[in-house]
């Protein structure tokens, strides 16, 4: 390939961060990952923390590696999962470690908020999906347990947006990420205050909020040596979901996307927000997304819980690959004992593999015995997670979804994939795995003149890799496995104070 520009991706997920540099040569694009590196959220003073050290640590690292290569690089993006945030004091500096989503003290959270303002009253000013997760839970405990965190703060910035200010000293955050935190409406592009002042939360941490593409500033001196020191700082999709489907080469108009990693973003791109009284018992959720589009999907626990059984059979001695977990699970009956990967005892990563088998037993499927059969009820409950958000999205939109298309890590999982197109009974097209950090660098050249609108990054998208094809099967026990699977669900979310969705 004989490049023409190049620019790096800094692609951020939870388990792991790449730097990658992508050259466009005016019909694709070459992406080579200059430096990976793993990371952990930690607990100190009581709450789990991101380690943003160790992640700038990586990131610095993968840039120096760009800086010393061949090619001049035009620009530098970062993506990163949503709703966590780091606190900036008056004179720019981290007040502490970004904490964590997964902290305990989110769902504690989420019921006083609830209990107080209820969740219509967060869906309907949102639109966005009532979840533990959320940022505005966070943000509650903060105010309500840790309130030196805010006291000392004088803005917040989403993760990916913690990473530009340390590239550029920038103080704004980005369109995509702060549509993820509960507390911003998508289709008029506001944080919603009121809510807030409601809650007793400080709302003059508040940034400005800008677009994807928007240049934020040059490199910082030192960081801007080599070949990059002409570099800029160009905001990508800030969301890494939202990048990912500005890299997912959708098969037919209103397909299903997929990003499948540690969780697995499900839904359509739509033209403006839906909210409405199905949607909020669908629990679906707007974010925002490239170009004025938006994310109409659900959270869905992706291979988390597959991870997790992963580290818990690390620890008890058993070393097993991804692909040779796949192996063994293919190998056993699938559809006999089904969990839903939301419930809440999943959510925290501990003892997985055994509360895997309590779940089945307390609600009336087998009990996984051993890895293969634990990886097996892990993968089989996924595809049917995935048929749910099918199912309700039928519901919601009054359209079926014609095909499903996977991004990310978990598209090179062959048997998920199969199940996924057999539980859905639609065509299933996987790839590209990079598509993040493909949508990161595309709209990072689109913003520098290179790509046009969203319809050429993506015809520029499939023309870089190929996709995989999976035929649904067909085949008897999906029905009734969906039956029972819908039932759990209607169950957690009772448990939870959250309703039942809307195809139930």
């Amino acid at each position: 390939m004989s490049a023409r520009t190049h620019v790096a991706a800094v692609d951020l997920g939870a388990e792991s961060g790449r730097v990658a540099s992508v050259a466009f040569d005016g019909e694709r694009l070459d992406l080579q990952v200059a430096h990976r590196f793993t990371h952990q959220p930690h607990e100190v003073d009581g709450i789990v923390r991101w380690d943003l050290d160790g992640l700038w640590g990586g990131i610095r690292q993968g840039l120096a590696r760009l800086a010393g290569g061949e090619h001049d690089v035009a620009s530098v993006g970062v993506d990163a999962w949503g709703v966590d945030y780091g606190l900036l004091d008056a004179d720019g500096e981290l007040v502490d470690q970004p904490t964590c989503y997964r902290d305990d003290r989110q769902p504690r959270a989420r019921a006083e908020v609830l209990a107080e303002v209820g969740a219509d009253r967060i869906y309907s000013a949102t639109g966005v999906q009532v979840i533990d997760i959320n940022t505005i839970f966070a943000l509650v405990s903060d105010a309500r347990e840790h309130p030196q965190r805010l006291e000392r703060a004088a803005t917040l910035l989403m993760m990916p947006d913690v990473v530009h200010h340390l590239l550029s000293g920038s103080r704004v955050t980005e369109h995509t990420a702060a549509s993820t935190t509960g507390f911003y409406e998508t289709g008029s592009s506001r944080w919603t205050t009121d809510l807030l002042d409601e809650l007793g939360v400080p709302t003059h941490l508040l940034p400005e909020v800008v677009a994807p593409g928007t240049d934020v500033g040059a490199l910082l001196p030192d960081l801007a040596t080599g070949r990059l020191a002409g570099a800029r700082v160009l905001v990508p999709p800030g969301h890494d979901t939202a990048s990912a489907v500005v890299g997912t080469p959708l098969h037919d108009p209103g397909s299903l996307y997929i990003s499948s990693g540690t969780w697995s973003l499900v839904g359509v791109e739509v033209d403006a927000p839906v909210v409405s009284a199905a949607t909020r018992a669908a629990n679906m959720t707007n974010e925002g997304g490239y170009a004025g589009t938006v994310r109409l999907l659900r959270n869905v626990t992706g291979l988390w819980v597959l991870q997790s059984c992963r580290r818990w059979w690390q620890r008890q001695g058993t070393e097993l690959s991804y692909p040779e977990l796949v192996e063994l699970a293919a190998g056993v009956p699938g559809l006999r004992g089904i969990v839903n990967p939301d419930a809440p005892e999943f959510l925290d990563g501990r003892r997985t593999p055994e509360r895997i088998a309590e779940y089945c037993e307390r609600t009336g499927t087998p009990a996984p015995q051993g890895i293969a059969e634990t990886t097996r009820v892990a993968l089989d409950s996924l595809a049917l997670a995935y048929r749910h958000v099918v199912e309700d999205l039928a519901v919601v939109t009054g359209s079926r979804v014609p095909s499903v298309n996977v991004v990310g890590g978990g598209s090179n999982n062959t048997l998920l994939s199969q199940l996924t197109a057999d539980a859905c009974g639609v065509p299933v097209f996987c790839g590209p795995v990079e598509a993040t950090a493909l949508g990161n660098a595309a709209t990072q050249l689109a913003a520098l003149g290179e790509l046009g609108d969203l319809h050429d990054i993506r015809r520029v998208v499939a023309a870089t890799e190929p996709v995989t094809p999976y035929a649904p099967r067909g085949g008897e026990g999906w029905d009734a496995a969906y039956e029972h699977f819908t039932r759990l669900v209607a169950r957690d979310r009772e448990r939870q104070g959250l309703g039942v969705a809307a195809g139930d």
